[in-house]
C-alpha cells in the first residue's frame, strides 16, 4: 500500500453559514475511496458553534472550578455547558460529551477565532462527517471518507495528537480478532484504531497554529473491516474508574 497524504490549500476563513463541502471540493478533486479529515474547528465555525464570552453568565460551580484552574470563569461555564460528566476538576477539566468523547475542557478552545469568543466541538460529530461525505458526493460524484478530528493529549505521554470525533464511510476499528499472525498464531485481542492513526498524521500536517490547512486528503488508502466501538463504555474504562475513586 502507498498512501499519498495531502493538505488540501485555499480553503478561507470559515463563518457561520459557509458551505463547507462546496468549498472543499474547490480547492481539492477526489478519486473514490479517498479520505479526508476535516478540522473540527471549521466543522464548528460553519455551523455556529461559538460563543461570546460575554455572553456567558458564570454558575456558582463554575466560579469554584476557576479559581482552581485559573481560568475564566466565563470559560469554565462552556465546558460545564458542553459536558455530560465530569470526571476530575483540577489540574484541568477531563469530561465526557454527550456523544462519548473525553478530552480535556470538553474541546472548548479560544484559539483560532477572532475576539474573545469560544469555540465548541460540534454537537453531533458523527452525523457532521456523514453530511460532508453525503454533500461531496452530490457534487463530485465520488465516494469518499470523512474523518472530524481535534487535537487531544494522551495520559502517560506528553504532547498532543489529531484524534477522530466523528467519522462516515469507514469503520472506526480494523478487527483482527480471528486472524493470524506470520506464525499462524490466532489473534485474539488486537483491535487497531484506524481512524485515530489517520487522524493523528492529518495533525502533522495540519499543524497547530497558523498553518491554515484544515483539511487533509489520504489517497490510496485499503479499505477494511471492523466497527465503530471506538470508546470504552465506563465499566471497561480502567483509567476513568481510577480518576473518579
Amino acid at each position: 500500500m502507498s498512501v499519498q497524504v495531502t493538505g488540501v490549500t485555499g480553503v478561507p476563513i470559515i463563518q457561520k453559514g459557509d458551505d463547507l463541502p462546496s468549498i472543499i471540493c474547490a480547492n481539492t478533486s477526489f478519486t473514490d475511496g479517498d479520505i479526508i479529515c476535516v478540522a473540527s474547528t471549521i466543522v464548528s465555525k460553519s455551523k455556529g458553534y461559538t460563543h461570546a464570552l460575554d455572553s456567558i453568565t458564570p454558575s456558582a460551580d463554575a466560579k469554584r472550578i476557576a479559581a482552581k484552574t485559573k481560568e475564566d470563569p466565563r470559560f469554565v461555564q462552556a465546558v460545564l455547558d458542553s459536558s455530560s460528566d465530569i470526571i476530575i476538576e483540577y489540574p484541568f477539566i477531563l469530561s465526557e460529551l454527550p456523544f462519548g468523547h473525553i478530552g480535556v475542557r470538553a474541546g472548548v478552545d479560544n484559539s483560532n477565532i477572532e475576539g474573545e469568543n469560544i469555540i465548541v466541538l460540534p454537537k453531533d460529530p458523527m452525523g457532521e462527517a456523514k453530511e460532508i461525505k453525503d454533500t461531496i458526493y452530490k457534487i463530485c460524484g465520488k465516494h469518499i471518507g470523512v474523518i472530524v478530528t481535534d487535537t487531544c493529549g494522551r495520559a502517560f505521554r506528553r504532547g498532543q495528537t489529531g484524534n477522530a470525533i466523528g467519522w462516515a464511510g469507514m469503520t472506526a476499528i480494523r478487527d483482527f480478532r480471528g486472524d493470524h499472525d506470520l506464525f499462524g498464531l490466532e489473534l485474539e485481542i488486537t483491535e487497531e484504531a484506524v481512524v485515530d492513526e489517520i487522524a493523528a498524521f492529518s495533525n502533522f500536517i495540519m499543524g497547530e497554529s497558523n498553518n491554515g490547512v484544515p483539511v487533509v486528503k489520504f489517497s490510496g488508502c485499503e479499505t477494511w473491516k471492523g466497527h465503530d466501538s471506538l470508546y470504552f463504555t465506563k465499566e471497561e474504562d480502567l483509567i476513568r474508574k481510577s480518576l473518579q475513586k
